[in-house]
């Protein structure tokens, strides 16, 4: 079975090492993707285990579409009936990409048309649309008129965990916040730290990894190769059963985070709850000045993600706040790794400590940098460079 796991920019690498350890063969990591291939039980586990994946994909036409005509008429020669069943609903999510077709929206549209008129007549009856909860999700991708359509394993995105029951303004998705705690190397037991947790996306994702907790078992509803033709329920139950005995219960590492804003802390606090970590993550309200590594656990590191400031005129007040991020990691965090998640590479100077790593990577559309900085013990001078 041929697959294809979609991520985040600069995550691909993260991704394809984890669908490694699922025993994925990798056959290919592109830009924002992974293509790969395994047997059913890898489809299922990739779904309840990938911590990096957005959607999971499962390739099964692919043609070349000069113009419209082209594209109906190979759209509604494909055998509907091995993949939508009477009775069940569908939906079309069109990419389109350099190519004679402007608008994914209406190349959508024209495959659903061409699906609807076979139904109608083979069947005499048309499949319904449901754009929000379809029973079949197909995904089509244009790239210069060569179309690959796919049927889309999850129905949704798999960022979409199921935990959060509130966020602040500007949340990190949960992907995202999983691959700043894989790429950080964070061996899973030593302390890690975040001074500005916000709703503790970074932390309840990296409580998930040391606890072994697969993060699809959050998930609400039916995924949806549920209601593919080929489901197998028997494999499907033994697959959730096994991931659900790996859950370590013992907390695994220190884990905590703090805030200024107590009604942030206060949605941070239902979202770990909800992810069955309050037993795992510290919470205080705190000014990052303030923050402290916890006493006799040796050295770990520190992870956030700080407020960028785009609103016009907050130019100094970042720079003002980045310089305290950074007084206090050289003052409380000696001996720890620090890794800040910015969109603001010019405030992020002002941190005044010497970069180690720099890691491209996007929050939505803002193009930001994972910057690593090694805190030595001692009078080791530093010397601030250039974040970019």
């Amino acid at each position: 079975m041929y697959l294809t796991a979609t991520t985040q920019f600069g995550l691909e690498d993260v991704l394809a090492e984890e669908l490694s350890q699922l025993g994925a063969t990798i056959d290919y990591v592109g830009s924002r993707a992974v293509e790969f291939s395994g047997d059913k039980k890898l489809l299922y586990n990739t779904i309840l285990w990938s911590r990096t994946a957005m959607r999971l994909l499962r390739p099964f036409a692919d043609f070349y579409a000069p113009d419209e005509r082209a594209l109906y008429d190979e759209v509604y020669h494909i055998d509907w009936s091995r993949y939508i069943a009477t009775g069940q609903t569908f939906a079309i999510t069109a990419v389109v990409n350099k190519s004679s077709f402007e608008h994914s929206l209406y190349v959508a549209q024209l495959t659903k048309d061409a699906i609807v008129d076979q139904f109608r007549e083979r069947t005499g009856e048309r499949p319904s649309i449901d754009t929000k909860t379809p029973d079949i999700r197909i995904h089509l991708r244009m790239l210069e008129n060569e179309v690959i359509l796919s049927l889309d394993a999850a129905g949704d995105s798999l960022h979409r965990r199921g935990y959060r029951q509130g966020t602040n303004e500007a949340p990190l998705n949960e992907v995202l916040a999983a691959g700043l705690v894989l790429l950080s190397g964070w061996d899973q037991k030593s302390p890690l730290i975040d001074p500005m947790c916000g709703s503790a996306t970074i932390l309840t994702e990296a409580g998930l990894l040391a606890q072994r907790i697969a993060p699809g078992l959050f998930h609400q509803g039916k995924f949806g190769f549920e209601n593919w033709p080929d489901f197998d329920a028997e494999l499907w139950q033994q697959v959730r059963q096994e991931a659900e005995a790996q859950r370590i219960e013992e907390p695994q590492a220190y884990l905590a985070g703090s805030d200024l804003d107590p009604r942030v802390l206060d949605q941070a606090a239902a979202n770990i709850e909800a992810a069955g970590l309050d037993e795992c993550i510290r919470l205080s309200v705190r000014d990052v000045r303030d923050a402290q590594p916890p006493k006799d656990l040796g050295p770990g590191l520190v992870i956030t993600n700080p407020p960028y400031g785009e609103r016009i005129g907050e130019e100094a007040q970042m720079d003002a706040l980045y310089k305290t991020i950074g007084d206090a990691l050289k003052t409380n965090f000696q001996g720890y790794e620090a890794f800040i998640f910015t969109g603001n590479l010019e405030a992020a100077k002002s941190i005044g400590l010497k970069v180690s790593r720099r890691i491209p990577l996007f929050n939505g559309p803002i193009d930001c940098r994972l910057l690593k900085y090694e805190l030595y013990r001692g009078s080791r001078r530093v010397q601030p460079t250039d974040a970019r």
